[in-house]
């Protein structure tokens, strides 16, 4: 069951996408929800250390707890909306230290919810994706910046590879796959592991005994395989894609580069 939920609270996240989606999650699930914001520490090159003056350092402190509390402002605005049980706070650190402090608190809740990196903005977004995803040992989920809407999970692609990660994610994601209504398992032809090895069926058969309706699918890659998967995820209209991430070689271009992907 999922029953606390962490969202990091991106000031480049003017809309709201994340903990959006992290309320509504909370909400399906029952769960109590939790927003975090950093208030960045100002960051001065080295080639001007010494140079800048004060006052400039200064505002942008200033500006940057501003950016900081104004997502909070929308996270609990969403949170009173949706009626959920929500607390937020603001931590002043390094971009850096920002990572790290987030990666270490999703330790202690069942998912986090972060917002995908605009590779337009600053990467402070991406730097908190990848503690979540590496640090923490929690699932998280990874919202598309291009995201609209609310929290659903009528259609879900799941997929994999007979793989330790892929076993992982899925029983991670049991409590999210109970409230679909259409969980599809996809295997990846063409891929290097264990496609042929083990039949598909037997992780369709797995979570059907959860009471999952659940479909398995072999699809032929075409191109690399992140391309694959985005493009099948798209032709189902998936809501949420389920994959593992933890030592999967393609997970950063996968989630974390150019290519938006369903959350």
């Amino acid at each position: 069951m999922i029953k606390d939920v962490l969202v990091h609270l991106s000031s480049a996240d003017s809309k709201g996408i994340a903990p959006t989606f992290a309320a509504g999650l909370a909400r399906a699930s029952d769960a109590h929800v939790a927003g975090v914001a950093f208030a960045y520490e100002p960051i001065i090159g080295a080639s001007v250390m010494g140079t800048m003056p004060s006052e400039f350092i200064e505002q942008q402190r200033i500006e940057n707890e501003q950016a900081a509390n104004e997502a909070r402002v929308r996270f609990d605005e969403i949170a009173r909306r949706e009626a959920v049980s929500a607390e937020s706070h603001t931590y002043s650190t390094s971009m850096a230290g920002a990572a790290d402090h987030f990666g270490r608190m999703a330790r202690r809740f069942d998912i986090s919810v972060v917002i995908q990196a605009d590779q337009e903005t600053v990467p402070a977004e991406e730097m908190v994706a990848e503690a979540a995803l590496f640090q923490s040992g929690r699932p998280v989920i990874v919202v598309p910046y291009v995201h609209t809407g609310v929290y659903k999970v009528d259609r879900v692609l799941v997929c994999w590879d007979a793989g330790r990660a892929a076993a992982r994610a899925i029983g991670d994601a049991l409590p999210v796959l109970r409230q679909a209504g259409q969980v599809e398992v996809v295997m990846v032809l063409g891929e290097e592991g264990k496609h042929d090895s083990i039949p598909g069926a037997d992780i369709g058969n797995h979570l059907a005994r959860h009471g999952i309706n659940v479909e398995v699918k072999r699809i032929v890659a075409k191109g690399h395989v992140q391309e694959t998967l985005l493009s099948h995820a798209a032709d189902m209209s998936a809501d949420l894609v389920v994959m593992g991430g933890y030592g999967h070689s393609r997970l950063r271009e996968f989630i974390l580069g150019g290519a938006p992907a369903h959350p």
